[in-house]
């Protein structure tokens, strides 16, 4: 299949809804990722209305708050997740048994950490579930980065990676909540960023 992807973004880019039902009408297996912070129960929202057994790939780290695990069995069971979690190798115990507390951005030991904890399990979740589409909450104003992405891309392996919201802003994220009665989350740490405008490398590998 031939995708003109500049059409595709011009005609559909700022349609959410319109671009999910575009991308899970096409002849390919979907994933959505999620991390169940803020937000996220938009996305999760808009593609399980359309496929409500969608897999839904959670990579847990380990490191999340309380709070953040709270949420994601909440808006798991308000919603029905089809939910596929993919865990480090290592548990957080021991990891931290071994090797100390979670080092800092400035640390040589940070890539490693982040490779184990996210990369490592994201890529071994694309191996098992070989996607054709992938479905992700990235957002333009989240990273310097994601300001230049599109709602449509392919990445280099061919995998189509649709990112409905990413010119939506909080607003309007926080008015889609609202209107379909979902649960929110803000108590939420990503470790391997650290900082919240802050890559931590996954969307730049894929």
């Amino acid at each position: 299949m031939s995708l003109n992807i500049d059409e595709i973004n011009a005609r559909l880019g700022n349609d959410p809804q319109a671009l999910v039902e575009w991308a899970l009408s096409l002849d390919k297996h979907p994933i959505c990722t999620t991390n169940f912070r803020p937000f996220e129960a938009v996305i999760l929202h808009m593609v399980t209305q359309v496929r409500p057994d969608i897999p839904i790939v959670w990579m847990d780290s380990g490191y999340n708050t309380s709070a953040t695990y709270q949420f994601a069995d909440k808006v798991s069971q308000k919603l029905g997740l089809n939910r596929i979690i993919y865990l480090p190798m290592r548990t957080r115990a021991h990891r931290e048994a071994v090797e100390g507390p979670t080092p800092a951005l400035d640390d040589p030991r940070h890539e490693a950490f982040t490779r184990e904890v996210k990369l490592e399990p994201f890529e071994r979740a694309l191996r098992e579930t070989n996607p054709g589409v992938w479905f992700t909450a990235l957002r333009a104003s989240d990273t310097a980065n994601r300001a230049q992405m599109q709602p449509v891309s392919i990445n280099q392996d061919g995998l189509i990676k649709i990112a409905p919201v990413l010119h939506w802003s909080s607003k309007d994220m926080h008015n889609y909540l609202v209107k379909h009665d979902l649960p929110n989350n803000f108590d939420y740490f990503d470790p391997t960023k650290g900082e919240e405008t802050r890559e931590c490398g996954l969307h730049l590998q894929h």
